[in-house]
């Protein structure tokens, strides 16, 4: 098994490990069989407490007078959509307070386009807030982990109407992830369409070392409570 001594959160590191022009049998038998067996080991091995815990979060979500669960579409596998769940962050009507929060705001507006998502964004509750910086409102995808629809690690899920601002491939080849290369960098400072390099380095990466060195390093951002 080859490890890599590289920062994988850092695009220009993790390029430089890029040089086999060939898949090893055993990185190809990883990709077709291995990860999504590990995949199903650890959502199963680790559901005695992760159940719990977004049962506890469904709770304290329906305590601020919401619906605990959202779901919305993102393309998956060869581009196909499918429905991924996460723990309600937002306030009701969330679409249209965005325009006119937008409308109102140029900076904003600017930082939406460049990278699709706010820093401080007007949809999201105080609760909603936290559970992103913990990312604990992603728990729920464990159910598209185990349906197949998603990995735990991989590219981040992208919704169809920004699939016109993904310039490259490297995502439509992969399960979205729960985390990954992205999820796990400086993800706040990063434009929407650099995921790009990200989906493409981890796409020639992929490996058990590698998914084993990205889940270690989604518990530190998790911890730091850096997510967004």
């Amino acid at each position: 098994m080859t490890f890599y001594s590289v920062d994988l959160r850092q695009p220009k590191q993790a390029e430089q490990i890029i040089v086999e022009p060939k898949r090893s049998l055993q990185k190809m038998m990883y990709r077709a069989y291995g990860k999504r067996l590990l995949d199903l080991i650890l959502v199963i091995g680790t559901a005695p407490v992760t159940v719990p815990v977004i049962a506890l979060l469904a709770i304290a979500v329906l305590i601020t007078g919401q619906s605990p669960f959202y779901v919305q579409q993102r393309i998956g596998l060869n581009g196909k959509i499918f429905l991924m769940f996460k723990l309600r962050t937002m306030l009701p009507n969330a679409e249209k307070r965005l325009e006119l929060y937008l409308k109102d705001n140029p900076d904003a507006r600017a930082e939406w386009d460049s990278k699709q998502k706010l820093l401080e964004d007007p949809r999201v509750t105080p609760i909603g807030n936290w559970l992103r910086k913990t990312s604990l409102d992603e728990l729920p995808q464990l159910i598209n982990v185990l349906n197949g629809s998603m990995s735990l690690v991989g590219p981040r899920p992208m919704m169809p109407e920004q699939k016109a601002q993904y310039k490259g491939a490297a995502y439509y080849r992969l399960r979205p992830g729960m985390t990954g290369l992205w999820q796990v960098s400086d993800r706040n400072d990063c434009e929407f369409t650099g995921r790009v390099r990200f989906d493409e380095i981890y796409g020639r990466m992929v490996s058990l070392t590698t998914d084993i060195r990205v889940l270690a390093q989604t518990v530190v951002v998790v911890i730091k409570g850096t997510g967004v």
